[in-house]
């Protein structure tokens, strides 16, 4: 028997995208699956649509916006699925994208997966969110397998490797749907950005492994919650970083590479001043001081989770090199320049 799967769509005022990219998800060839639209109270009439286009869909009306987060995690409770599916409302899917991403479940210590995740405005490349699956630096940047800053590169086959990852994006992050429940869903303090970071670390430092399922592909158009060149984005990235960090990070990290990430974050304002983006610069800066400010609160978590961990090392998928140093001062602009061509980083199951 399949695993059963149930596939969670959040949207919030976004019916063009639920026109343009729910029809694919609706054509999903799988046996056993559900498709939940979690509407964040909308006021297009995206619920009434789906409901009439897509009376197949189980459309869950929230009373307010709970955010990417919250939508997810409400959502959640009405999903039967053993196999939980969360999409982005701008994601086309291929007709058998989950036969093969269900299968990487097979394995017990598979906690969470994401599928090749390809861009939809140029098919050939790897879309930002995701690429061919994410990993962390040595002082907690995120980058992934195909998309290393701004620089994606084309899909060639050079990342068809099943492969153990860091972090599934959360653009398709497919994930136990027991285990999602038992850990609490995502941190609704992030409100967007790095949430799927954050859990991946936890089921990380629990002994749980996360996988890149090649077989199974997507296209993202990605910005559509909030554009690529978004201050605010930028604000959330460096802001829930830190929150990530202090969650989940081991105490030796925090005592030997904290202040040396704060640093670079610095740098980062610093280049961004240099290139006259003042917005993002006072985006740094801002996210910074509400990171201290809540940094009580982030510490009350920290306590609990770090209780939980079973094991003080690092998890084996964060990258022992600066990806900000490679990048910018040695010129390496792919994930192979920086990790090696014959690295599966995190390892490879086969």
């Amino acid at each position: 028997m399949p695993r059963s799967v149930s596939v969670i769509v959040v949207t919030w005022n976004a019916l063009e995208h639920l026109k343009k990219f729910l029809p694919s998800v609706t054509q999903t060839e799988y046996e056993d699956f559900e498709i939940i639209i979690a509407d964040n109270a909308s006021t297009d009439g995206s619920a009434e649509w789906v409901e009439s286009a897509f009376p197949e869909c189980n459309v869950v009306s929230l009373s307010e916006n709970y955010g990417f987060c919250g939508g997810n995690n409400r959502a959640a409770a009405y999903a039967r699925g053993e196999i939980l599916v969360f999409l982005n409302n701008d994601v086309e899917v291929e007709k058998e994208w989950l036969k093969d991403l269900v299968t990487v479940f097979d394995s017990p210590e598979i906690a969470a997966a994401q599928p090749k995740i390809r861009s939809y405005a140029e098919k050939e490349k790897f879309e930002y969110a995701g690429a061919a699956g994410g990993f962390l630096d040595s002082l907690a940047y995120p980058f992934c397998r195909g998309r290393v800053f701004q620089n994606l590169e084309k899909d060639e086959g050079q990342y068809d490797d099943r492969t153990f990852i860091f972090w599934a994006s959360g653009a398709a992050f497919a994930v136990r749907n027991n285990l999602f429940t038992e850990f609490g869903g995502f941190d609704e303090d992030f409100n967007f950005h790095m949430e799927e970071i954050d859990l991946c670390w936890r089921f990380l430092n629990r002994g749980y492994r996360i996988m890149f399922c090649p077989e199974s592909t997507v296209y993202h158009l990605g910005g559509g919650s909030l554009p690529m060149n978004s201050s605010r984005k930028t604000f959330f990235n460096f802001r829930n970083s830190l929150m990530m960090i202090w969650k989940n990070a081991g105490t030796p990290w925090i005592r030997s590479r904290f202040l040396l990430r704060l640093c670079f974050d610095g740098l980062a304002g610093m280049y961004a001043v240099f290139r006259g983006n003042f917005g993002d610069a006072a985006a740094i800066v801002r996210a910074h001081f509400q990171f201290y400010r809540i940094w009580r609160k982030v510490h009350r978590k920290r306590k609990k989770l770090q209780a939980l961990r079973t094991t003080d090392q690092e998890p084996a998928e964060m990258i022992r090199t600066s990806v900000v140093a490679d990048y910018f001062l040695k010129g390496k602009k792919t994930f192979h320049q920086i990790v090696g061509s014959n690295s599966h980083a995190g390892g490879n199951p086969s």
